[in-house]
């Protein structure tokens, strides 16, 4: 086709608008939608890993991060079963620490880098249907507040989330997945200083996030089959599993304020769809999600934008060139994510065995090791790198050859 865009991007939250900013800064002419309102936020965890930041610091949006006040993550303190690991967290070229931004803050910061690179941004703008020809999507369908706008493209992107409307109408399948295993619940507040970490026991798992504004957020995972009766009270529920597995914490809520009510979900889905197709491709939660206990999801949007704008060098009006790139992007993906997301199911279960336990009161004793292990948690090391060059015999540690995913997570 000699008219229309190369890339509609459907869903300008952080997958989309990170694939809107790079494809137009490679020449790529752009329309990003959303049918949000921006800037506005969404529920999330806020949480991004240092090789997230290190893209928004290579990107050039970590600079308008920074000066929109988010305060760096640059402690970690963790505590499970008596064991408690404490140190800086982990860092790497770009990115100085982690950060956790509210998500009206970071998705416009995005979407005004993709503005300034060439994208045309329409929000209010709600997907109805896509155009197809020759077998082919070529094209969205969307209204807006003016009426009903057609757009032809040689590439339509899915970046519209876990329910996306995308997949669903190129009937884009589930090629691997879990049942869900976890439920959270959130509440924000001010006049806490506890930094950032998280608390574990059998059955709970507490996080503490710093954010903008002096707020806090404080997330509570319970198991999935606790869900029907977590949701009758959720904030009962939410302050006993503080209380009962963060106790330090617990005491600083009763001198806090409240100031964000509680919000939470038992619907966190666990998979990997096909990834793309003829004329489209699913980049962020779109095409892959995972139990938001890991704190995974802003950092792999991040980087799946990454390997598509990295992939996508081709001339997209080139067919066989492009759906070649596009095959490439989802075999990149499901190489890069398929670590993490085996861990993440696993912290996801909540147990507590003693083999990790056992691990984790080794690596307590050992700055280097402490220091290793969160570069593992960020996913700046694999778990097979945690014990390198260490005077550790694993091998006294586990009843096998080393540590596995249910050890380390």
């Amino acid at each position: 086709m000699s008219g229309g865009w190369d890339a509609v991007v459907v869903g300008a939250r952080v997958a989309g608008a990170a694939t809107a900013l790079l494809l137009a800064r490679s020449g790529h002419r752009v329309l990003l939608i959303d049918r949000a309102a921006f800037p506005s936020d969404t529920a999330s965890t806020l949480y991004i890993h240092q090789p997230g930041v290190a893209k928004l610091a290579e990107w050039g949006v970590l600079p308008a991060l920074l000066d929109s006040g988010c305060p760096a993550l640059d402690t970690i303190g963790y505590e499970v079963g008596g064991v408690r690991l404490a140190g800086p967290a982990p860092v790497m070229p770009g990115a100085p620490a982690a950060f956790a931004p509210r998500r009206r803050v970071l998705d416009q910061l995005l979407v005004d880098a993709a503005v300034k690179a060439g994208v045309e941004f329409a929000d209010r703008a709600n997907l109805q249907e896509l155009v197809h020809s020759d077998g082919r999507v070529t094209g969205v369908r969307f209204r807006t507040a003016s009426g009903v706008r057609t757009e032809h493209a040689r590439l339509v992107v899915g970046a519209d989330g876990m329910r996306s409307r995308v997949a669903r109408l190129v009937d884009a399948p589930v090629e691997s997945g879990d049942p869900r295993a976890s439920c959270v619940y959130y509440t924000g507040w001010t006049g806490l200083s506890t930094g950032f970490g998280f608390h574990e026991s059998p059955g709970n798992w507490i996080v503490r996030i710093p954010t903008h504004d002096d707020l806090t957020l404080i997330s509570t995972y319970f198991p999935q089959d606790r869900f029907t009766e977590i949701r009758q009270d959720p904030f009962r529920h939410h302050l006993a599993a503080v209380r009962a597995t963060a106790p330090g914490l617990y005491q600083q809520l009763t001198e806090a304020e409240q100031v964000e009510p509680i919000i939470g979900t038992g619907d966190q889905q666990n998979y990997f769809r096909r990834g793309h197709g003829p004329g489209w491709v699913l980049v962020g939660d779109a095409g892959h999600h995972l139990d938001t206990i890991s704190a995974r999801g802003i950092t792999n949007a991040l980087l799946q934008a990454a390997f598509l704008a990295e992939e996508l060098t081709v001339d997209p009006a080139d067919p066989v060139r492009l759906d070649a790139a596009l095959a490439r992007f989802t075999r990149r993906r499901d190489e890069a994510l398929t670590e993490p997301y085996q861990s993440t199911l696993e912290l996801a279960r909540l147990t507590v065995t003693p083999a990790r336990l056992r691990m984790l009161r080794e690596i307590a004793e050992s700055p280097a090791l402490t220091g290793r292990y969160f570069a593992v948690v960020a996913g700046m090391l694999g778990i097979d790198e945690l014990f390198d060059d260490e005077d550790l015999d694993d091998d006294e540690l586990f009843d096998d050859d080393g540590p596995d995913d249910d050890d380390v997570c």
